[in-house]
């Protein structure tokens, strides 16, 4: 049996946000566990924090997506962003998608 990349499809989030309420950098990982639980559980996508971790209000995450068909992959990750631009606390500040 033979495996290929033929059909695989990868999308890629950049995503800033800010929480402005945030005193301390437990406060911060408070809410980045809170929104990579949130969209791995709606989403089935791996999140990591990959920049400005040392920075108690700003958040800069990495979303990964894979799957066999780029409509289904863009109209995903779009939802992702709907939902980060409705989270309660963190507010989005810009992101940067790539297929």
């Amino acid at each position: 049996m033979e495996f290929g990349l033929g059909g695989m499809i990868v999308g890629s989030l950049r995503v800033r946000l800010v929480v402005r309420e945030s005193r301390t950098l437990k406060d911060k990982r408070r809410v980045v566990q809170n929104i990579k639980d949130r969209l791995r559980n709606a989403f089935n996508v791996s999140i990591a924090e990959i920049d400005a971790q040392d920075n108690r209000q700003l958040i800069v995450l990495g979303i990964a997506m894979v799957g066999n068909e780029s409509r289904q992959v863009i109209s995903s990750l779009d939802r992702i962003v709907d939902a980060l631009r409705g989270h309660p606390v963190a507010e989005l500040l810009d992101y940067e998608k790539e297929i």
